[in-house]
């Protein structure tokens, strides 16, 4: 794993929410996105290095929307940037760990993506990401 790609925060609505941390980090997300496939809309903000992703369900059956009506707004999951994620899904796997998509899928901000499952982890969902190149 390379570094904190950026931590995922579950949001009940992201305009709301767009604004709340435009105050905070003194500046507006620098792009949204919807991701169909994962039934939501995102944001994403710079805070030095980092990225920070607003996620809000676009769809009553996404992992958002369940994650929010079970826990409430907050943190969502945590992000590491890979150089290959098929070695690193196959490395985990056989470390272990269980993998919530068996393929990576496409995801917000150009990425490749694949989730571990929190029970393997701590309770934290991890993302795998590796950007896509043309």
């Amino acid at each position: 794993m390379l570094k904190i790609e950026h931590i995922g925060i579950a949001v009940k609505n992201i305009n709301e929410s767009n604004s709340l941390f435009s105050k905070l980090f003194n500046k507006e997300p620098y792009k949204t996105e919807k991701v169909e496939s994962e039934g939501v809309s995102t944001s994403f903000f710079m805070v030095g290095e980092s990225k920070i992703e607003l996620l809000e369900a676009t769809q009553p059956e996404s992992a958002i929307a369940k994650f929010i009506e079970k826990k409430g707004e907050g943190i969502h999951h945590i992000a590491f940037e890979v150089d290959n994620i098929y070695e690193e899904m196959k490395r985990l796997q056989n470390e272990g760990f269980t993998l919530l998509n068996t393929e990576p899928k496409k995801g917000a901000d150009n990425k490749l993506i694949c989730f571990l499952h929190p029970k393997s982890a701590n309770g934290v969902l991890i993302e795998l990401c590796q950007e896509i190149k043309p």
